[in-house]
């Protein structure tokens, strides 16, 4: 699949099929994920792939809802895809110089682990997987459940598995609407 045409027809997917997913596919998102650019080639990135549907049921008993008592509307997905796939980092490291912030956002591991992310997506999209990018969670509580140690946080996960729907695009703005030229409001496309 054309990369632009796998960036205009990937949908998140919150129904998927019982198919397992076999681990050379599994290999295959994660090696494009390793090949994400991060800040000074740190790639603070680490994934742990969850299969137990003891452990899916405990992740999806740590999504919150947008409101308190709501269900969050990944909770089915993240129980019932074949796989699970939480994205960590290490913290500490994107966007440090000489163990210091670099710059005035801080700790660079959220744009760090978000490009990973979206390569992951990407690649299981072009190979016929579904993914949805969650991140309305507990993450001590996911980080206690999964053991990460300190010094690592936990930032995202998604379902993987074969799309059991066909979710239609959603709107976009216009280049208009989000792009100007030489400075913020000027001339527009």
């Amino acid at each position: 699949m054309e990369v632009l045409e796998a960036i205009k027809t990937r949908r998140s997917i919150r129904k998927y099929k019982a198919t397992p997913v076999d681990d050379k596919t599994i290999e295959l998102v994660l090696e494009a994920a390793r090949w994400a650019p991060s800040w000074a080639n740190t790639q603070c990135w680490r994934f742990i792939v969850v299969r137990d549907s003891n452990t899916k049921a405990e992740l999806a008993q740590a999504l919150l809802g947008k409101v308190p008592g709501a269900i969050n509307a990944a909770t089915d997905a993240v129980n019932n895809a074949p796989v699970v796939i939480v994205a960590c980092a290490e913290l500490g490291k994107s966007g440090h110089f000489e163990g210091k912030p670099s710059t005035d956002k801080g700790d660079w591991y959220m744009f760090d682990v978000a490009l990973a992310m979206q390569n992951l997506a990407l690649a299981a999209h072009s190979l016929g997987l579904g993914t949805v990018y969650v991140g309305l969670f507990d993450a001590k509580k996911v980080a206690s459940i999964l053991d990460v140690p300190p010094g690592f946080c936990v930032v995202a996960m998604t379902p993987l598995g074969y799309p059991d729907q066909e979710p239609k695009p959603r709107p976009r703005k216009e280049l208009p609407e989000i792009v100007f030229y030489d400075k913020y409001r000027g001339q527009k496309v």
